[in-house]
C-alpha cells in the first residue's frame, strides 16, 4: 500500500531527477532517512547510493552534511546536483581547495537557505571554525559516504573517519545515514559500532553484479597483453589500476606511445592535472585512465567497459569496489586481473615495520586475495561468499573458471580427513597451518605445537598444501567450517561440519590454478609464458620448437639459450618474416635475431605463404624513451664495471628491478660481461656449480628448477646472476 510519504518521495524524484521509478531498495532507504532513523546502507557500486541521501536532503528542512573522503568525489557530486537544479547554491563543498572568498560565498548561501547539501572531508569537518558555523544552522541529517573508510578491516582505512562521531556529538545531534559499496560482516559491525548506530535500520543489497565478467590472467608479458586487449576495444572506456605511482607513469607513457589515448592519475600529480585528467576521461577525450586507487571512488561514469588490474589489490574489498566501476549502466563490464604470487610477496614486504596487529590484518586480507586468485571455484560464488552472501549456482557463466572449468575431483574422504584433523588440533589455527599438517610439512610452528606427532599428521601427504587449501575453501563455502575474522582468520569445525564427519555427502573440488607454474614445463621444460595458447598458432609453434632443437644442436647449446618458449609463442602469433620484424618479438632483439633468426624467419615465411595467412599489421609494442635510456645507461655502467648497487641507486631501482632490466637486455641478444660483479659478490665454487648446472643438466632456464636441483645453499639472486653470465657467454 502506497503511503502519503511514499507518494511525496515519488513526486520529488520526478521533480528533481526526472525519474519515475527507484532502483533496488532506494525507496525504503529514503523513507527511513525521512522518518529520522539512523540508517546503514550496503549497496554495490552502480546501485544508486548517492540518491539515497540527495533526495531526502532536497525534501528535508535544513542542510544535509555529507562527509566524503575525496575532493574529486565532492566536486563530481556537487556538479551533478547543480545540473539537476536551477539554483547553483543547492550543493556546495567546504575544503582546503577553496579561497577565503569562496568559503564566505558558501556560508552565505547556506545561511540564506539556498543550500540543501554541504560536503566536507573528515579533516575539514574537525576544524573549529567549521564546527562553530555548523552549530548555527539546522542540520537535517549527516550522511557518511564511503563509510568503510572507518574500519581498519576495510580496504581504504582513514584514521580521520574514526573521529566523525565525536565531532557530530560536538556539533549537535541529528540522524545518520552511513553508506558503502563494500563491507564484510566484520567491517559493517565495526562501522556501526564506531558511529554509535548499532540500532540503525540496515539495508543490504545483493553484491551480485550479473553483467560483470571476472578473469584472472597470469602476469606474463602483461604490457603487450594489455595493449592488445585495449586495441581490440577501441573507443571503449577503461580503467587500469596499478599499486605504484611509478608504474602508473610508465604504463600510461607506453599506452600513449602505442597510439592509445590515456592519462595517468595518482596522488603525486598536482590538483589541477588530476582534475583535468579526470574530466578528460569523464568527457571521453581519452579512453583510458591508468591510476592508483586514488582514482574512482564515487566517480559516476556509467559506461566504463573494462577494469584491468595490472597489480592485484591488497584485499577483496578493494578488488570488488574497483571492478565495480565497470558496467554501472548494466551494460558490458570486463574485469581482468594480472596475477603473480611475486606481487603478493612484494605487498607483504611493504607491511614490514607496521604495528604487529596491522600486519596481521594485512596478511589475512592478502591471504583472502590469494585464495580468490588461485581458486578454480566460480569467481562470483567466492566473492559473494566473502561478503556473507550465498550464490545458489555452481556455474555463473560469466567468469574464467566457469567458462573454462578445470576438472573436478572427488574429495569426500579428504573433506572428512580435513575436518577430523581440524577437530583434533582445535580452533587456534589458520588455513595454511591446517594444510601443512595434512600434507605432512613439519614446519617450525607445527613442531612447536607438537602436531607432527598426531595420527593425522601427513595423512594427506599424497596431496600438496595447495590441494588442501582448495578442500578447506570448499569447506568454508559449504558452511562446514567457520572462520573467526576477529582472531585473524582462525578456523573451527561447526555443527554442520561435525555432522558431515558422521554422515558425509558427495563433495568435489576443482584444483587450484598455479599462475607461476602452469604451463612452465614444455617439451624441453622451457617457460611457455602461461598464456594458455589461446592466440598462438599451435601448428607453427610445434614446428618452431622442432627447428629450435635442430639449431641448438648445431651450436652445441641447450634449446632455451637459442629462444625461450615465450619468444616462439610470440612468433606463432605475429609471424615475423624478416630479421627486422624478428627484432620486435618478445625476448629477441637485434643480437639474437641476427645470430639465430634466419632459419626461423625462413620457416615462418614459407608457412605463411603455404597457409595463406593474413598477418597482424600492428605487431610492434613501442617502447618509451626513458626505458631505452635505462638500457643504454645499464650497458654503459656494466662496461665500466660499476657496482650493481650504484647502478640501481642511480636509476631509482631496487636490486630485483635492476636484475629484471639486465635480464631483459640479455634476453634480447645483447652480450654483457658481468663476471667482475660475480667474482666480487659470490663464492667461486658456487658460481662454477651453477654455471655447470645450466651448461650440462638444465632442461630449461627456470630459476625454480635450478634451486630445486642445486639445493638449499644457493639463493635466487645467485642463480639469476650466473644464469645471466651463462646466457651471455653461450647464447649472445
Amino acid at each position: 500500500m502506497t503511503t502519503s510519504l511514499d507518494k511525496r518521495i515519488h513526486e520529488a524524484l520526478r521533480e528533481h531527477f526526472g525519474f519515475n521509478t527507484f532502483k533496488g531498495n532506494q525507496l525504503e532507504v529514503i523513507r527511513s532517512v525521512l522518518e529520522g532513523k539512523d540508517t546503514f546502507v550496503l549497496m554495490p557500486t552502480g546501485g544508486g547510493k548517492s540518491l539515497c541521501y540527495q533526495l531526502p536532503a532536497l525534501m528535508s528542512e535544513g542542510v544535509a552534511i555529507v562527509i566524503s573522503p575525496l575532493i574529486a568525489l565532492m566536486k563530481n557530486q556537487v556538479d551533478a546536483m547543480r545540473a539537476f537544479s536551477e539554483t547553483d547554491g543547492v550543493a556546495h563543498f567546504l575544503n582546503s581547495s577553496l579561497s577565503k572568498n569562496a568559503i564566505q560565498q558558501v556560508r552565505d548561501d547556506v545561511l540564506a537557505g539556498k543550500t540543501k547539501l554541504l560536503y566536507f572531508a573528515p579533516e575539514s569537518l574537525t576544524k573549529e571554525d567549521n564546527v562553530m558555523f555548523l552549530r548555527k544552522i539546522k542540520i537535517s541529517f549527516f550522511a557518511i559516504d564511503e563509510a568503510h573508510c572507518i574500519s581498519e578491516w576495510g580496504h581504504d582505512f582513514r584514521p580521520e573517519y574514526r573521529r566523525i562521531r565525536p565531532i557530530i556529538n560536538d556539533i549537535g545531534s541529528a540522524p545518520i545515514i552511513a553508506l558503502t559499496a563494500t563491507a564484510t560482516p566484520k567491517v559493517q559491525m565495526d562501522i556501526q559500532k564506531n558511529l554509535g548506530m548499532q540500532d540503525a535500520v540496515v539495508f543490504r543489497s545483493s553484491f551480485n553484479r550479473p553483467n560483470l565478467y571476472y578473469e584472472i590472467r597470469p602476469k606474463v608479458d602483461e604490457v603487450r597483453e594489455i595493449i592488445r586487449y585495449i586495441k581490440a576495444r577501441e573507443g571503449k572506456s577503461g580503467i587500469i589500476y596499478c599499486l605504484s605511482r611509478k608504474k602508473v607513469e610508465e604504463l600510461s607513457e607506453l599506452l600513449l606511445a602505442n597510439g592509445i589515448k590515456a592519462h595517468a592519475y595518482h596522488a603525486g600529480l598536482d590538483a589541477v592535472t588530476r582534475a583535468r585528467n579526470q574530466d578528460d576521461f569523464l568527457h571521453e577525450n581519452v579512453d583510458v585512465i591508468v591510476a592508483t586507487i586514488a582514482f574512482g571512488m564515487g566517480i559516476d561514469k556509467p559506461d566504463v567497459r573494462y577494469v584491468i588490474h595490472y597489480d592485484i589489490p591488497k584485499s577483496l574489498e578493494g578488488y570488488y569496489q574497483e571492478t565495480g566501476r565497470a558496467g554501472r549502466d548494466g551494460g558490458e563490464g570486463q574485469c581482468v586481473t594480472f596475477y603473480s604470487y611475486k606481487d603478493i610477496q612484494k605487498l607483504e614486504k611493504f607491511m614490514q615495520g607496521k604495528p604487529i596487529a596491522e600486519q596481521e590484518i594485512g596478511r589475512l586480507l592478502l591471504g583472502e586475495t590469494v585464495s580468490y586468485a588461485e581458486s578454480s571455484i566460480c569467481r562470483r560464488k567466492t566473492l559473494l561468499h566473502y561478503f556473507g552472501e550465498a550464490y545458489p549456482l555452481d556455474d555463473c557463466g560469466a567468469c574464467d573458471n566457469c567458462l573454462n572449468p578445470k576438472p573436478k575431483v572427488d574429495a569426500t574422504k579428504d573433506m572428512q580427513l580435513a575436518l577430523e584433523t581440524l577437530g583434533v588440533i582445535g580452533d587456534k589455527f589458520k588455513m595454511d597451518y591446517l594444510a601443512s599438517v595434512l600434507a605432512g610439512k613439519a614446519t617450525t610452528m607445527v613442531k612447536s605445537y607438537r602436531h607432527h606427532k598426531i595420527e593425522q599428521f601427513g595423512a594427506g601427504s599424497e596431496h600438496d598444501e595447495k590441494y588442501w587449501g582448495a578442500v578447506i575453501r570448499q569447506a568454508l563455502i559449504l558452511g562446514l567450517v567457520d572462520k573467526n575474522i576477529e582472531n585473524y582468520g582462525l578456523l573451527a569445525v561447526n555443527d554442520r561440519g561435525r555432522e558431515f564427519i558422521e554422515k558425509p555427502f558427495a563433495v568435489t573440488v576443482t584444483l587450484d590454478h598455479n599462475y607461476d607454474g602452469e604451463g612452465e614445463e614444455g617439451e624441453e621444460g622451457a617457460t611457455t609464458g602461461g598464456k594458455g595458447g589461446g592466440a598462438a598458432d599451435e601448428e607453427l609453434f610445434s614446428m618452431l620448437k622442432d627447428l629450435r632443437k635442430k639449431v641448438a644442436k648445431q651450436h652445441g647449446l641447450p634449446p632455451f639459450v637459442v629462444f625461450q618458449d615465450p619468444s616462439l609463442e610470440d612468433m606463432s602469433v605475429h609471424y615475423p618474416v624478416t630479421i627486422e620484424e624478428m627484432q620486435n618479438i618478445s625476448g629477441v632483439g637485434v643480437g639474437k635475431a641476427r645470430k639465430f633468426g634466419v632459419p626461423f624467419v625462413e620457416l615462418i615465411a614459407r608457412y605463411v605463404e603455404e597457409k595463406e595467412i593474413i598477418r597482424p599489421q600492428d605487431m610492434v609494442v613501442k617502447g618509451v624513451a626513458n626505458r631505452s635510456a635505462n638500457k643504454v645507461y645499464i650497458i654503459q655502467c656494466v662496461d665500466r664495471k660499476m657496482d650493481f648497487a650504484d647502478i640501481a641507486r642511480a636509476k631509482d631501482l631496487d636490486f630485483e628491478e635492476l636484475l629484471n632490466e639486465i635480464e631483459a637486455i640479455v634476453n634480447s641478444g645483447t652480450r654483457l660481461n658481468i663476471s667482475y660483479y660475480i667474482d666480487e659478490a659470490m663464492d667461486e665454487e658456487k658460481a662454477t656449480e651453477i654455471y655447470d648446472y645450466f651448461r650440462e643438466e638444465a632442461q630449461s632456464d627456470s630459476v625454480e628448477a635450478a634451486l630445486r636441483e642445486l639445493g638449499g645453499d644457493f639463493t635466487e639472486e645467485e642463480v639469476r646472476l650466473v644464469r645471466i653470465k651463462f646466457l651471455c657467454e653461450q647464447g649472445n
